[in-house]
């Protein structure tokens, strides 16, 4: 019989009687008899208790002991969760990262999951136990622990399920599933039945709270279906498929409207363009792991070299430092606009669309809204406007493109 996996968010978990709740429904699903496997999150606001009491006594706190201390939470919530599992009368045993056989590479903080080895947890499902594994977490090479970044218990669910040849993925999460823009944002938002898997990673990478896009890229190479759904609900929720909708040409279309207020723009400027510096600016980038999007740059000419990219919040610590290096070795000069905010147009066929853009950036217009930065693809518009009229324009842009109509429900999106 194939392994469940299921995955828990910290809201989920945030009280003793939410950690008892979901036990009886994960005692209850054991009683069936399926081997069952449940990622858990830090409960509530712990992890950003446990930063705040990092930063209380150092102001720059190591990576490596951060990620010791972030660690802590997610470990917590495994153990509770089982103790709430063994008063219920369902075997249960709680795993860390590194106990499930979690291989990580990379640096503190955004690890990579390299590999899994499920030996352990597959003797603990033999006999009959609920294995309780923590998320966010697994261990380099040396035995350190390394976090896998805001989110990454997502992650580390579907890695399970692909190293457990699960079927699927469930992720139980305090919103009823995948919305066409932010609920508390936007109150007309409507929860998408199901939704492909390319789109809702683009959605994750722009803003959308809901999932980590790494996992909705892990689960999509793997054709797993992940089921994101409510956990004190009994509505079905979204299914983000693993495998790709065929769409006609003539059918681009907007599936959402998303958001992202933490984020940055970063700008470098050199005087003295030469062959490769845009490489060598993404190479120190790289080494401490920062991802950038809407990445531009202007060829050398007798006005220099310019290159601009937006940044992680989560990552502009590490992102200062690259630019301190690039701004010394590559003699750039650097500068960081943090009142900035990113709302994109998420869906497919978008490039082959681009009225679409036009209706976007017009809309923004009339709004008084000038954007700083635009970029798109076929599955994504996005751009760069003041951080204090984001939310105003994601509102206008869901009631642009009539995403909240009822009547524009398809199977995998809403058609414009």
């Amino acid at each position: 019989m194939s392994v469940a996996v299921k995955k828990f968010g910290g809201s989920s978990l945030s009280t003793p009687g939410r950690i008892r709740q979901v036990a009886e429904m994960v005692a209850r699903f054991h009683d069936t008899g399926r081997p069952t496997v449940v990622v858990v999150s830090a409960r509530g606001d712990s992890t950003d208790e446990l930063l705040a009491a990092a930063l209380e006594l150092h102001a720059a706190p190591a990576a490596r002991e951060t990620d010791q201390l972030l660690a802590t939470g997610e470990n917590a919530s495994a153990a509770l969760l089982a103790m709430a599992l063994h008063d219920q009368g369902a075997p249960a045993v709680s795993l860390t990262g590194p106990q499930a056989g979690i291989r990580v590479s990379g640096n503190h903080g955004a690890g990579m999951i390299a590999e899994i080895d499920p030996a352990r947890i597959l003797a603990h499902l033999r006999r009959g136990r609920v294995v309780v594994v923590s998320g966010f977490q697994g261990e380099d090479a040396e035995g350190d622990v390394i976090t896998l970044g805001r989110g990454g218990s997502d992650t580390t669910a579907v890695a399970l399920a692909t190293a457990l040849s699960a079927a699927s993925c469930e992720i139980y999460t305090d919103v009823k599933g995948i919305y066409t823009a932010d609920p508390r944002v936007v109150p007309e938002a409507r929860v998408l039945s199901t939704i492909d898997a390319g789109v809702m990673a683009e959605m994750a990478f722009a803003g959308a709270q809901v999932m980590h896009s790494r996992a909705v890229e892990l689960a999509a190479s793997h054709a797993i279906d992940v089921v994101v759904r409510g956990t004190f609900t009994t509505e079905p929720g979204t299914t983000i498929l693993g495998r790709s909708i065929d769409v006609l040409e003539s059918q681009g279309s907007i599936t959402a409207v998303t958001h992202d207020t933490d984020i940055v723009m970063a700008l470098t400027r050199s005087r003295r363009p030469r062959d490769g510096l845009a490489a060598d600016i993404l190479t120190e980038l790289a080494r401490d792991s920062v991802p950038v999007d809407l990445l531009s740059w202007g060829a050398p000419d007798g006005h220099g070299f310019r290159m601009g990219f937006a940044l992680h919040g989560s990552r502009l610590a590490p992102a200062r430092e690259a630019l301190r290096r690039i701004a010394a070795g590559l003699g750039c000069d650097t500068e960081v606009d943090e009142k900035v905010g990113k709302v994109s147009l998420v869906g497919v066929g978008l490039l082959n669309r681009p009225d679409y853009t036009a209706r976007m950036l017009a809309l923004l217009s009339r709004m008084g809204v000038t954007p700083s930065w635009v970029s798109s693809t076929q599955l994504r518009v996005s751009v760069i406007v003041p951080l204090d009229r984001v939310l105003e324009a994601v509102t206008a842009l869901h009631q642009e493109f009539g995403l909240g109509r009822d009547d524009l429900d398809t199977p995998s999106m809403a058609a414009v």
